[in-house]
């Protein structure tokens, strides 16, 4: 035990690696390097990210599951872990990792064109309530992403069935905006970030955000509590996690340099700069935010018709 007990007190010896299950360039791959980079300055060790896509997530997750758990290999998970397995992409789920630390969470924010049919949320609320089903449609990410999840739970809030309004899938949400620009639907469900550049050309508004309060980023757009009263809060979730079977003492000392991390100007004013949400928890926390999440999120799969 002695031996085993000074061999956690020089981790870590050598450099890590950080395993991001999306593409390089995206808004994952972005932070996970910020985070690195931030990271690097605690640990005194260099944090490697290597990018493993493909099956929505499947790949890069199971990448993170299969590691060893020695702390030297970690990885930057995100919400699909709490939808992937219920629509049967895998049988991963987010007990099969050590949760260290959330370092983001993005809300929803609910977008229509300037110049287009609704003028403000209850409008368009009453006009889903009241015109049969399938007469709107809604885009912003794949067929049971996390905006098109966010949104139909947000309907099902509302007392509207999930499938009242017919989801268009798209590639992300850049060719969202574009259709919705366009008039090519009536509603994109995305962070409010990724809607900032059409926002700001005038061609799209931003009705609300389902968070709990204003984002400082967008002080001017109001959340759906303010509206219509709601406290449903549904959103993607980015996070620091390992293997099963970590040492604790290994995650209590990355728990720690991720909070320091967290703090640091390099992380912060990268995540300001984007409009990206910043909100910290710690693996305990973070762990029961996991458990919380993949029951509401599997709920809504399940109304939507995408379980399997």
């Amino acid at each position: 035990m002695a031996a085993s007990g000074s061999v956690l007190a020089d981790y870590p010896e050598r450099p890590l690696t950080l395993i991001v299950p999306w593409a390089a360039g995206g808004g994952t791959d972005a932070t996970a390097r910020t985070i690195a980079r931030a990271l690097e300055e605690e640990l005194g060790q260099n944090v490697n990210v290597v990018n493993r896509t493909g099956g929505s997530g499947v790949v890069g997750h199971t990448a993170i599951l299969n590691a060893k758990p020695d702390g030297y290999t970690i990885g930057l998970a995100t919400v699909e872990v709490n939808t992937m397995h219920w629509q049967g992409l895998t049988d991963l789920t987010y007990e099969d990792l050590t949760p260290i630390a959330q370092i983001n969470y993005d809300s929803p924010g609910i977008q229509v064109a300037t110049d287009g049919a609704f003028e403000s949320l209850d409008a368009l609320m009453e006009a889903i309530r009241t015109e049969p089903k399938g007469s709107l449609t809604a885009s912003g990410t794949g067929q049971g992403g996390i905006w098109h999840l966010a949104f139909a739970g947000f309907l099902m809030d509302q007392g509207i069935p999930a499938d009242q309004v017919i989801w268009v899938p798209s590639e992300g949400s850049a060719p969202a905006m574009t259709e919705l620009a366009s008039g090519g639907v009536d509603v994109v469900s995305t962070s409010v970030p990724e809607a900032r550049s059409m926002i700001d050309a005038g061609r799209v508004k931003s009705f609300a955000v389902m968070a709990p309060e204003r984002l400082s980023a967008f002080p001017d757009i109001p959340t759906t509590n303010e509206l219509v009263g709601s406290d449903y809060q549904v959103g993607a979730w980015r996070g620091i996690v390992g293997p099963q079977g970590m040492d604790a003492e290994v995650v209590a000392t990355l728990e720690s340099a991720l909070e320091a991390a967290y703090q640091s100007d390099t992380y912060q004013d990268f995540m300001t700069q984007r409009g990206f949400g910043t909100e910290w928890r710690n693996a305990e926390e973070f762990g029961q935010m996991m458990e919380e999440m993949d029951g509401i999120l599997g709920e809504i799969v399940k109304q939507v018709g995408l379980a399997n």
